[in-house]
């Protein structure tokens, strides 16, 4: 480069500067996938057997008939900050999962988040707050755990979180 005029010296570094961005517009696209569960321990990266807080679509008049469930439901363990649902990069593709309703009933394969009327905490030993916001904000209601050998009991969110329910957490 020692001998190439200024003009040469523009020319080339223009000419690998276009190089570079032609390679990174080419190059190949994130993928995104999406998967729609009905509880947050069916999430890969989350641990947990199965859900002690369930969600039920309808107010606890309208959930039960006889001794079945007529509405659908969504079952949670642990804390989570968005029941809009998880995301996260597994290698290059952007993994979410949805949080929905399962198909049991009414309110089938709808979205939790800001669905919910009514909730069982059917742990031993959890208690739970229900958030109007994502992220653990607004209006909470206290759920306590159930009795040992009890029914999990099943009680409708106050007139603030009625269908306004975006997160829960240990209480």
């Amino acid at each position: 480069m020692k001998n190439m005029s200024v003009r040469a010296r523009a020319r080339a570094a223009a000419t690998a500067i276009a190089a570079s961005i032609g390679l990174l517009v080419t190059a190949a696209p994130a993928h995104a996938v999406e998967y729609e569960v009905t509880s947050n321990c069916d999430v890969q990266w989350i641990t947990c057997s199965q859900g002690d807080l369930w969600l039920l679509y309808n107010s606890k008049e309208l959930a039960v008939s006889g001794d079945k469930y007529i509405t659908s439901w969504a079952t949670f363990y642990g804390n989570v900050s968005d029941y809009w649902g998880t995301s996260q990069y597994q290698g290059s593709a952007l993994t979410t999962y949805r949080y929905v309703f399962n198909g049991n009933g009414t309110g089938a394969w709808k979205y939790v988040k800001n669905a919910a009327a009514s909730v069982q905490n059917c742990s031993s030993i959890d208690n739970y707050r229900v958030y109007y916001a994502s992220g653990y904000g607004g209006t909470s209601q206290y759920f306590a755990h159930r009795a040992s050998f009890g029914d999990c009991q099943l009680i409708n969110l106050i007139s603030a979180l009625k269908n306004e329910n975006a997160s829960q957490h240990f209480a």
